[in-house]
């Protein structure tokens, strides 16, 4: 913060004015962001060689014009942009999906009314994501992303890399070799998954291999697969991978976990198809819960983050200006399918 404050020797501006001048320009240029906070006047006072009395004017001054908010024992933090250049976020998120609106909406929601978000998807397709990056990330306030592929995600951290890291904000998942201190709010597959299958292991009991539907082409991290071999293998469950759910038959003692709502229809019509009791003889998990699995044969049994939870993470991140990394919450939510 220090970099941005000037102060001029030979101007004929009143040095309280020029700080105050300083700090606007810092805004102006999204340089200084809500949430920054202002150095001690002790600070200002032996970096540019100013009275005391003059930078207490100018943060008088900016107090004034609710630029910035006193934090009793703490100091001073910015907190609006007096010009009327409000935030302005590049928002980039892999596909568009009901638990990606729940995020957005989230989102929005808390960054309220004077945000300006230049929403954009690019399909899990790691090319689109370079070229919006390249073409249409730049003058923003933020950059707030959600980095999953199908594809060559392996050098997604050289794009990202070359973002502003006081900017930079992850959704979802962070990203291996991303330097730099940036804000996150993320998922830990691995564990997620282990700690919930632990959590559902008395319902569990009742059967004897767990089948987990993950698609060659999926974008799902590959933790996932290591937290449930994990569990399987801590817990003496027969563990299958399953690439493609079409070329399976459903089977007696067994339990299908899906990751993406393709292959719960497909596993829907096949378990409707068999004699078999859902929930006693074969049992069903899904990844993600939607108010429709509430109510979808008689209630489907979820794994799930809190996805509204994570775009207002995401939201106070960007309006405190953090490069906090924060773990998303997430939950095991037992229905009739288990």
């Amino acid at each position: 913060m220090l970099y941005h404050l000037r102060v001029n020797d030979y101007s004929n501006t009143p040095k309280y004015q020029q700080l105050y001048n300083s700090v606007i320009t810092g805004i102006e240029n999204a340089d200084i962001l809500p949430g920054d906070k202002l150095p001690s006047i002790h600070e200002v006072c032996a970096e540019l060689d100013v009275a005391k009395g003059t930078v207490e004017r100018a943060y008088d001054m900016l107090k004034e014009n609710q630029i910035v908010e006193g934090v009793k024992g703490k100091g001073f933090y910015i907190c609006y942009t007096p010009t009327g250049k409000t935030l302005r976020i590049f928002l980039l998120f892999n596909k568009l999906s009901a638990y990606k609106k729940i995020i957005y909406d989230a989102f929005v929601e808390t960054l309220g009314a004077g945000a300006g978000i230049d929403f954009f998807v690019y399909n899990n397709d790691f090319r689109l994501f370079r070229e919006l990056l390249i073409n249409h990330a730049y003058n923003h306030t933020h950059y707030v992303i959600m980095p999953h592929f199908r594809e060559e995600g392996e050098k997604a951290y050289e794009l990202i890399n070359g973002l502003p890291k006081h900017k930079l904000v992850l959704i979802d998942r962070l990203v291996e070799g991303v330097q730099g201190q940036y804000g996150a709010t993320f998922q830990n597959f691995e564990k997620n998954i282990y700690q919930a299958l632990t959590e559902a292991l008395p319902i569990l009991r009742k059967y004897h291999t767990l089948n987990l539907l993950f698609p060659h082409s999926s974008y799902h991290p590959r933790s996932i697969q290591s937290g449930f071999y994990k569990f399987c293998s801590e817990y003496d469950f027969t563990a299958k991978i399953l690439h493609n759910i079409h070329d399976e038959t459903i089977c007696r003692g067994n339990v299908y976990i899906n990751l993406i709502e393709e292959d719960l229809v497909e596993l829907i019509r096949k378990i409707k198809n068999t004699s078999y009791d859902l929930g006693q003889e074969v049992g069903l998990l899904s990844y993600n819960d939607t108010p429709l699995k509430e109510f979808l044969l008689d209630g489907i049994t979820v794994l799930s983050t809190d996805f509204a939870q994570m775009g207002r993470t995401a939201a106070r991140l960007v309006l405190t200006n953090s490069r906090e990394h924060i773990e998303n919450a997430f939950r095991l939510i037992v229905r009739k399918s288990l």
